[in-house]
């Protein structure tokens, strides 16, 4: 486990914190390894609804990969493959994350940074905040996972612009383009407000909404058995019970 890396449980709401501002958060080795296994804690963890992703102190959400331990390892073919698969993995399992995350940005998101951000199901970010996917900068080709969750994002073309030019954008631009959803001078009360709001409605609901989102972005366009059985069931269960009861009751339900 990286000591880089932290979670933290606060009112339904986890937080994994990324601490190595003197390296601007950048990702060594280990803390890619860590990663998976924080996030699948939050994840399993019954009285946790929603997670903030975010660093530890304002000034870089990540400066994506740690260029000099990977400069070092580059020659090594066995660290090579277990650097992408690390990283791999960790995309991944933030991307398919069965409970929502929000990535709270507050300065640079650069590199595989910005790929965390991607991997989040919101994105947060300060006036001040700056993003790039930079790659073409050092003759390395990004990943086809982290390629389409960006064209998920911004479309194509945008998508081509960031890869093509390695060029850094700022938030009103990343706004405009949908690579955030939100500016905030504290994102910190922003990407909290949204958390509260999420966990205070039925988590079987967003659970579901999440997991149904995720299959039309990989392409299903019609009801299988599956999700004809989802919808069917919800009503037999006790997130519908209590939702009818307080609706009845005039008062706010408690899931």
């Amino acid at each position: 486990m990286s000591s880089n890396l932290s979670l933290t449980l606060d009112n339904h709401v986890a937080h994994l914190i990324i601490d190595r501002p003197d390296k601007r958060n950048a990702f060594t080795q280990a803390m890619w390894e860590a990663l998976p296994e924080l996030v699948e804690r939050a994840m399993l963890n019954p009285d946790i609804r929603v997670m903030i992703l975010r660093a530890s102190v304002p000034g870089a959400f990540s400066a994506g990969a740690d260029i000099a331990e990977f400069g070092a390892g580059a020659q090594d073919p066995d660290w090579r493959i277990r650097n992408q698969a690390a990283i791999r993995r960790a995309m991944e399992t933030l991307a398919r994350a069965p409970k929502p995350v929000i990535a709270q940005i507050e300065g640079d998101c650069i590199g595989g940074g910005c790929g965390l951000s991607l991997a989040c199901d919101f994105r947060i970010a300060t006036p001040s905040a700056r993003f790039g996917i930079t790659p073409a900068k050092l003759g390395l080709v990004y990943s086809l996972h982290d390629s389409k969750l960006l064209v998920d994002l911004v479309g194509p073309a945008a998508a081509k612009r960031i890869l093509f030019t390695a060029q850094l954008v700022d938030a009103a631009e990343a706004y405009r383009i949908g690579l955030v959803d939100e500016i905030a001078q504290d994102a910190g009360a922003a990407a909290a407000a949204l958390a509260l709001h999420i966990a205070s409605v039925s988590p079987h609901s967003v659970r579901a909404s999440k997991a149904m989102i995720g299959r039309i972005v990989h392409g299903q366009a019609e009801d299988d058995a599956e999700t004809l059985a989802q919808f069917a069931d919800a009503f037999d269960g006790p997130d519908f019970r209590e939702g009818v009861a307080a609706f009845l009751a005039k008062r706010k339900p408690e899931f």
